[in-house]
């Protein structure tokens, strides 16, 4: 059975092999250059971490939060109380996660993995992933990056979403599939567009493999993203991987836009 993990193994071993010679590269350039802040270049002790004001300015999501939507209150309300948002558009997926609310650090830690040739930061942002997504482990899930076009993925020659996906994978030992979903159809930037533009653009777009419940083997799906927005995308794939048989689908992604909050670039 073509379960994928041989193509996502290969694909891990070639990240890490870059990873390696990265590392010893960065090694060398530590001995001529300071490591420095992935945010705003301060010079550290160590590589891939931020200047404590930096960090300080990072917006960690926590506990009180809507047990759907994971959108953070000012208080705690009780432990089953959601959100408005989660109260008049109930989402798909069972529940979302975000490991920080968007905003400058993480808009620019976002910008950089995504469209600043700086793969490395998905270790980084993996590991805040992980203890915001703790809860989404017990069940033994499966990991699914939300997928890029071809022609996108050409393009950018890396999906900042598969990065996450396999660092994550190696920090909760779980499996990840990054061909469990494909977008067969190239969309439009999200950026920019209105919430029912954004709906519009992905409808559609997505599709599972061929061999989709052999290659699920009955687990519950985290899919994984960069930025929660609001939530077109992540819902979009989710519909398709519960029209094709998925039982559970939760959604995690490193930030996530509170309203009131300032948008994504």
């Amino acid at each position: 059975m073509d379960t994928g993990a041989g193509e996502v193994k290969a694909a891990g071993q070639g990240l890490r092999l870059g990873q390696g010679l990265m590392g010893l590269g960065r090694q060398l350039l530590d001995q001529l250059y300071p490591p420095a802040c992935i945010a705003c270049q301060a010079p550290l002790a160590a590589s891939n971490a931020l200047c404590p004001s930096c960090f300080a300015g990072l917006k960690q999501i926590s506990m009180p939060l809507c047990p759907v939507l994971g959108i953070p209150f000012d208080s705690d309300i009780g432990a089953e109380a959601r959100s408005a948002e989660a109260l008049a558009d109930p989402p798909p997926f069972q529940a979302a996660r975000a490991a920080v609310r968007y905003g400058d650090i993480a808009g620019t830690l976002v910008s950089r993995l995504k469209y600043g040739d700086r793969p490395e930061l998905a270790q980084f942002c993996a590991r805040l992933m992980q203890s915001a997504g703790s809860t989404l482990w017990e069940a033994r899930p499966i990991i699914v990056p939300v997928p890029l076009h071809a022609s996108r993925l050409r393009l950018r020659r890396y999906n900042q979403s598969a990065l996450l996906a396999l660092e994550l994978a190696t920090l909760t030992g779980l499996p990840v599939d990054a061909h469990l979903v494909r977008r067969h159809r190239n969309t439009l930037q999200q950026v920019g567009l209105s919430g029912d533009g954004r709906l519009r653009n992905v409808q559609g777009a997505f599709s599972v493999h061929p061999r989709f419940m052999e290659r699920l083997q009955g687990r519950p799906v985290v899919l994984v993203d960069d930025v929660y927005t609001t939530g077109a995308t992540v819902k979009a794939v989710t519909r398709v991987l519960q029209r094709a048989g998925a039982s559970e689908v939760n959604v995690l992604t490193f930030a996530r836009v509170v309203i009131g909050d300032e948008l994504p670039i």
